[in-house]
């Protein structure tokens, strides 16, 4: 049919709905045709029902956590659990974390924060190719790589209660998001390409961050170590300035985010970034066909940074590589 109608459907995500009116017999349809002048404008008729856009659309999902939503019995429980490992996990897993940060530290507001890495609609996407790996990678995958290189910790089992409570936390946050959508605010916004001044970083720390991050960048009480052995690995994504420098731009000061010019925020992630952090084991197999993002400070495949950040030995040596999925069945050479 030649009309649509576009409308909101609110549930615990919105979503743009496309309606088009079913075509109910030949009569109605050459009826409406008179009606409306033979539908001359109407355009390319619609791809079938069953085809599969090229682009995934942008979807706009609420970012607001209703306790109320959340399922009674067994379900509700482990979505519960989720949220409580996600935001206290240092004090839940001590034995798979390797500081002071807890998955929230990044993943602000229970991780449903627009241009704070939301988690909303990641169970939508993934298994996924991630490029750093080189491989197609399950979602218990993508978070143990939190916990391998974030905080600087060891690989959950993936089977484990603890990941299935994340996962189930995760999969009730992405509810209602069509599989390969992409949601706004989705990741961390990409920045312009400027250079951070280390030294206007160091000022500009001690006037808006030293009072909650400490002039140690270890961090006070709940506050997130930025540097040392509690903090992030080399390995991380915020290790990257760009990466640190868009966290920093949207949502620091905690009391006053986006407060921060984009050169302020790239010259406070250089002189952050530019203190020793824990350790990635393996970290020079990561991009290993090449392409590795410029402001990688370690070497991989075919890039060689330009500037090297120090590194400290890791609380916990072992598990902190998650390995890539086995070969397909009969292709050992794969």
């Amino acid at each position: 049919m030649c009309r649509a109608l576009a409308f909101d459907v609110g549930n615990y995500h919105r979503v743009r709905v496309l309606i088009r009116f079913p075509v109910l017999s030949w009569r109605f349809t050459v009826a409406l045709a008179l009606a409306t002048g033979g539908c001359r404008d109407a355009g390319p008729p619609a791809p079938p029902a069953h085809a599969v856009p090229k682009t995934p659309a942008l979807f706009t999902a609420s970012l607001a956590f209703a306790d109320s939503a959340v399922p009674d019995g067994p379900l509700g429980a482990s979505i519960r659990r989720g949220l409580a490992l996600l935001e206290h996990t240092p004090d839940s897993l001590p034995e798979y974390t390797g500081g002071n940060l807890r998955c929230t530290s990044c993943h602000l507001d229970h991780g449903l924060r627009p241009d704070a890495a939301p988690l909303t609609g990641v169970h939508a996407r993934f298994p996924k190719l991630m490029d750093r790996s080189a491989a197609v990678v399950p979602l218990e995958d993508r978070v143990n790589y939190c916990f391998t290189r974030s905080l600087a910790g060891r690989a959950l089992p993936p089977r484990s209660r603890e990941m299935v409570d994340i996962i189930a936390y995760l999969a009730f946050i992405s509810r209602g998001v069509p599989v390969g959508a992409h949601v706004a605010g989705e990741g961390m916004t990409k920045m312009p390409a400027l250079t951070g001044d280390s030294a206007r970083g160091h000022e500009l720390f001690t006037a808006n961050c030293t009072r909650c991050h400490g002039v140690d960048g270890a961090g006070i009480a709940a506050v997130p170590a930025v540097w040392g052995a509690k903090s992030y690995s080399v390995g991380a994504s915020m290790a990257r300035v760009e990466r640190a420098a868009s966290f920093v731009r949207h949502n620091m000061p905690f009391d006053k985010p986006g407060s921060l010019t984009d050169q302020q925020a790239f010259d406070l992630a250089a002189y952050v970034n530019a203190h020793a952090r824990p350790d990635s084991p393996g970290k020079e197999l990561d991009w290993p066909a090449g392409g590795a993002p410029a402001d990688v400070p370690y070497a991989t495949r075919g890039h060689a940074p330009a500037i090297v950040t120090p590194v400290l030995p890791r609380k916990r040596a072992d598990g902190g590589i998650v390995p890539p999925p086995m070969p397909a069945a009969g292709r050992s050479g794969e």
